[in-house]
């Protein structure tokens, strides 16, 4: 399969909502009142790039002196977002600000677009509809009395239209996840995805007219959060050496407190110990965390534990459940 250059690289998320007709479905999505907003009425913003953390993809544009702005968060969710999106929109005004070459020293007021931030959650369980930058901050005398505030609606894709953009994409994304347990990160598996999405209606017609772009795409995709998780498995697995020598050493330290002879050989077993408990412990967690980052299963977890660390089904289930979350 060929490979799209790295300069040309994007996400299903930002190829989806680079192309107007689907921000025009996006948008009416979000505002169902507005029955008279086409195509030439959007404008593609460049935003700031201030969330470095790269499982984000971000959209912005311009409706009528409306700033949308959209973030995907793929399967994690945390309330900072609300921090992380208040950091998002100052440096996105001042860079609207700058296009616009307002003068910020003016005795004239400047004049900004009205603002709504969103966020598509595409991962399990539960999530605010809201999260608000206040509910972050010490609350002062008069709680109602907020200087400082970024509202951030959190999408989940349950609209009862079966046809709204935002619930099809969220739909892709747990097809892609199932698939991707099935199969791991394979081409076949994108095949896969893109099938299944074209059977049950999916971003049907966006799949089917884009399928070499999407395949190219998600295999680059795939690849890079592959590296990710090998480069997280080694920085894991570097912890837990140095844990076993941190632990070796404490005992050493500890012995020659305790006298000698004596208390060297007891320093010696006892930071062995300590050491390999401590170790044990750190590989329990990481591997735990790694498997769950693979996108695999609780029960296929508490067998690597068991056949690893020589745990009962009792003991590794008791792990997994600890680590898991």
């Amino acid at each position: 399969m060929p490979r799209m250059k790295r300069t040309v690289k994007d996400s299903v998320f930002t190829y989806l909502f680079k192309d107007p007709r689907y921000i025009l479905q996006l948008y009416k999505s979000l505002h169902r009142e507005d029955d008279s907003t086409e195509e030439k009425d959007i404008e593609l913003l460049t935003l700031a790039n201030v969330l470095v953390d790269d499982i984000y993809n971000d959209l912005g544009f311009l409706v009528k002196g409306r700033l949308i702005v959209l973030v995907e968060a793929q399967s994690t969710f945390s309330r900072n977002i609300a921090y992380r999106m208040l950091l998002y929109m100052t440096a996105t005004f001042k860079a609207y600000a700058d296009r616009e070459k307002m003068d910020s020293h003016s005795q004239k007021d400047l004049h900004f677009p009205h603002a709504e931030v969103y966020v598509i959650y595409t991962g399990e369980g539960e999530v605010p509809a809201v999260c608000r930058f206040s509910d972050l901050c010490e609350k002062g005398k008069d709680e109602d009395d907020v200087d400082v505030e970024t509202k951030v609606h959190v999408l989940r894709g349950d609209a009862a239209d079966k046809n709204d953009i935002v619930r099809q994409y969220v739909r892709f994304c747990k097809i892609a996840d199932e698939e991707r347990r099935k199969g791991g990160p394979t081409a076949e598996t994108v095949e896969r995805i893109i099938d299944r999405c074209i059977k049950e209606n999916v971003l049907a017609a966006f799949l089917a007219s884009r399928r070499r772009e999407v395949e190219d795409m998600m295999v680059v995709l795939f690849d890079e959060k592959k590296v990710r998780e090998i480069h997280e498995y080694n920085v894991r697995k570097d912890a837990l050496e140095e844990g076993v020598e941190k632990g070796r050493a404490e005992g050493r330290a500890e012995g020659m407190k305790k006298g000698r002879a004596e208390g060297r050989a007891e320093g010696r077993a006892e930071g062995r110990a300590e050491g390999r408990n401590e170790g044990t412990e750190k590989g329990i967690s990481a591997m735990v965390a790694t498997l769950k980052e693979l996108s695999l299963e609780r029960d296929f977890a508490k067998q690597k534990l068991m056949q690893r660390f020589d745990l009962t089904p009792e003991a590794a289930a008791a792990k997994v459940e600890q680590y898991w979350n």
